[in-house]
């Protein structure tokens, strides 16, 4: 697993190569506008770090460039979860878990999810 650690913005450009990828800057920029309003220059700055993070791939050959993730978005969250955790030190698990499920608004199928998770993890102790 790879352990990068994205900032915002880089969330942002990963999360729309993981649904959707190849992308090119412009399609990128089309997609961020109304969000964030960056212009090409600013994508393309986030994307050579994504790169040298080696979280993207850059293909060049055609009349744009394309950007491939490299990093899969369940390997990035269990990452940046595992980084917070540390971070954090709440010492407490539920209070972790009821601020993160009171500050969302969790579907019943999620609900159901996360109980299904808690229920596995007591199954393997």
């Amino acid at each position: 697993m790879n352990n990068h650690s994205f900032s915002d913005g880089e969330w942002k450009l990963m999360n729309l190569l993981w649904d959707e990828s190849p992308l090119t800057i412009s399609k990128m920029v089309n997609a961020l506008k109304t969000d964030t309003g960056w212009g090409k220059a600013t994508i393309n700055i986030m994307l050579n770090r994504l790169a040298d993070k080696g979280a993207v791939r850059i293909e060049t050959g055609g009349r744009s460039k394309l950007f491939y993730p490299i990093t899969g978005r369940s390997d990035a969250v269990r990452s940046e979860a595992k980084s917070t955790l540390s971070r954090i030190k709440t010492g407490s698990f539920a209070l972790l878990v009821s601020t993160m499920t009171e500050e969302s608004d969790l579907s019943e199928a999620e609900i159901e999810e996360l109980v299904a998770i808690l229920r596995k993890g007591r199954e393997e102790k």
